[in-house]
C-alpha cells in the first residue's frame, strides 16, 4: 500500500515540478524580450515578471522538485532490488541533469533580476525544450524499464530535437516577418493621425 501512496505523490510532483519548468522559462523569455519595450512599459513588465519568476520557482516548483525525489525515495525503499536495473540508473541520470537545469534556471533568474542575461528570446525558447526532451525519456524508462527499444528511442527524441529546432526557428522567421509588416503598416500612416 505504502508504494502506490509513494507512487501517486512521485507523479503529482514530477508534473508540478515539470509544470513549473515549462512556465518558468517562458516567463524568461518575456522578461528578456520587455527589454524591446519603450518605457515605462519596460519597467512595468520587468518587475512583474520578476516576481512572478520568484513566486513560480519557490512556491511551485521547487516544492515539486522536492516532493518528486522524497516520493522516489519513498518508493526505492518499498522495491530495494529495483535499484540494480539499467534503466534506473539512466532515469536517474536523467533526473540529475533535470535538477542541475532546476538549479540553472535559479540562476538565470537571479541574473535577469539585475539585468546580467545575455541570453536572446530566441536562445531560451531552445532552453525551454530541454525539459521536453527529459520528459519524454523519463517516462519512456519508467514505463518500459528494460523493454524500452533504444535504437527507435534514440531516433525518436533525435527527431524531436531536430524539429523542436526547426520550430523555433520558424517562429523567429515569421515574428521578424510580423514585425517587418507592422513597420510597414506604420510608416504607410500620415504623420497627423500618429
Amino acid at each position: 500500500m505504502a508504494y502506490s501512496w509513494f507512487k501517486a505523490f512521485h507523479i503529482i510532483g514530477f508534473v508540478v515540478w515539470f509544470a513549473g519548468l515549462f512556465y518558468l522559462v517562458r516567463l524568461f523569455i518575456y522578461h528578456v524580450e520587455a527589454n524591446l519595450e519603450p518605457e515605462p512599459a519596460r519597467t512595468i513588465l520587468k518587475n512583474q515578471y520578476q516576481i512572478m519568476e520568484k513566486r513560480l520557482y519557490y512556491i511551485i516548483t521547487n516544492p515539486g522538485m522536492y516532493v518528486t525525489i522524497a516520493m522516489a525515495i519513498g518508493l526505492v525503499s518499498t522495491e530495494t532490488e529495483v535499484l540494480k536495473e539499467g534503466w534506473l540508473h539512466i532515469k536517474l541520470l536523467f533526473v540529475t541533469i533535470l535538477i542541475g537545469y532546476h538549479h540553472y534556471c535559479a540562476r538565470l533568474m537571479k541574473k535577469l533580476a539585475v539585468d546580467e542575461c545575455n541570453w536572446s528570446g530566441q536562445q531560451l525558447r531552445a532552453l525551454n525544450e530541454a525539459p521536453t526532451v527529459m520528459l519524454v525519456a523519463i517516462v519512456l524508462l519508467a514505463v518500459f524499464k528494460n523493454n524500452l527499444p533504444t535504437d527507435i528511442t534514440v531516433w525518436g527524441i533525435f527527431a524531436m530535437i531536430i524539429l523542436m529546432a526547426v520550430t523555433i526557428q520558424l517562429y523567429a522567421k515569421k515574428r521578424r516577418q510580423d514585425k517587418e509588416k507592422l513597420t510597414a503598416q506604420i510608416g504607410q500612416i500620415p504623420q497627423e493621425q500618429i
